[in-house]
């Protein structure tokens, strides 16, 4: 594990442009580092993940680290490949992936972009179904991480309040609110550009967006002016008056993507506190720079480490990658 010269010089930067309280909601870390210079996860062999491996989400069961990750053939179709580590940067794969293009959504373009949360005994997975057509965000449950039983599109496509295009990026709060569930997902507006709404749901299978208009908009001139997009399920740190951590990525007009976080009422899901006026982590290595997608770094795992949170990336839509975030103050 190398300490990296980017986490002081990005973490001093962006602390020196946030109000006192807008940097305590953004960074309750002491540190940020890489946890490998090199990608822990790269493309292999000649057929289901010969061209990418990327976008990975991880949830922690039995002591190891489980990683769910979207794997590309040279075809372009994705599928969602599973691997497992007792220390969280050395895994070990799967031969066969355990998520594979079945139904008309999801037909040609594949099974993308995962997120991961537990609630009991169950683990809800959220996808993206892409068809070559359309987009959708869909979900799937499981028992054993493996076997997967499809539940459909949850927020189709061109049938939104605002969100008119394309939808994806479901990320569950790991806790009911109010009697209700809730998730942050991406939707494309009239205009082109991906934001993030919200919906809620009664027992997380069946959703209705709550909002007329998006709860993390882009912002002109700013990192995330092109896309604003829900990273991991979101941290509920219910001290300090209670605030729902959202770590998203954010693309600017030139689409490179870095990543930022947004503060939501805990005691409303809609209610945005604050937002990173800067990004706190942004491609630096070669491998987040060139490969399929240039200048990309897209966070979608989390874990609570020790006293850490572990953040897992897919870089440059080829490789993956782990940097961590010491907890300091409120959110241990």
């Amino acid at each position: 594990m190398t300490q990296q010269p980017f986490a002081a010089k990005l973490f001093l930067a962006v602390l020196s442009l946030l109000a006192p309280q807008a940097a305590k909601d953004h960074f309750p870390f002491d540190s940020l580092r890489r946890l490998s210079d090199t990608p822990i996860l790269s493309p292999q062999g000649t057929t289901w993940e010969s061209a990418g491996t990327f976008n990975p989400a991880v949830v922690t069961r039995d002591g190891k680290v489980i990683m769910l990750y979207r794997a590309q053939d040279k075809q372009g179709t994705s599928r969602l490949g599973y691997a497992e580590s007792t220390d969280g940067i050395h895994f070990t794969r799967k031969s066969e992936p355990v998520l594979s293009p079945e139904t008309d959504y999801e037909k040609d373009g594949g099974v993308e972009d995962p997120r991961l949360v537990r609630f009991g005994d169950t683990y809800y997975l959220t996808y993206t179904g892409y068809n070559k057509k359309d987009a959708q965000l869909c979900l799937a449950t499981s028992k054993d991480l493996i076997h997967w039983d499809r539940k459909g599109v949850i927020i189709p496509a061109n049938k939104g309040n605002w969100n008119v295009k394309w939808t994806k990026s479901g990320a569950i709060v790991p806790q009911k609110i109010h009697e209700k569930y809730w998730m942050y997902f991406l939707g494309t507006s009239a205009d082109g550009k991906d934001q993030t709404g919200l919906a809620s749901s009664p027992d997380l299978l069946h959703w209705t967006e709550e909002t007329k208009t998006p709860v993390l908009p882009v912002r002109p001139g700013h990192f995330d002016s092109r896309v604003a997009e829900p990273g991991p399920p979101p941290i509920v740190a219910v001290g300090e008056s209670g605030r729902i951590l959202l770590y998203y990525n954010g693309a600017d007009d030139k689409l490179v993507y870095r990543t930022g976080v947004a503060a939501f009422d805990a005691n409303d899901p809609r209610k945005l506190l604050s937002r990173s006026d800067e990004p706190f982590f942004a491609p630096e290595k070669d491998w987040e720079k060139v490969g399929q997608v240039p200048n990309v770094v897209f966070v979608e795992g989390l874990i609570r480490q020790h006293q850490s949170w572990w953040f897992y990336y897919g870089g440059a839509d080829k490789y993956i990658g782990v940097f961590e975030g010491h907890s300091g103050g409120w959110l241990r």
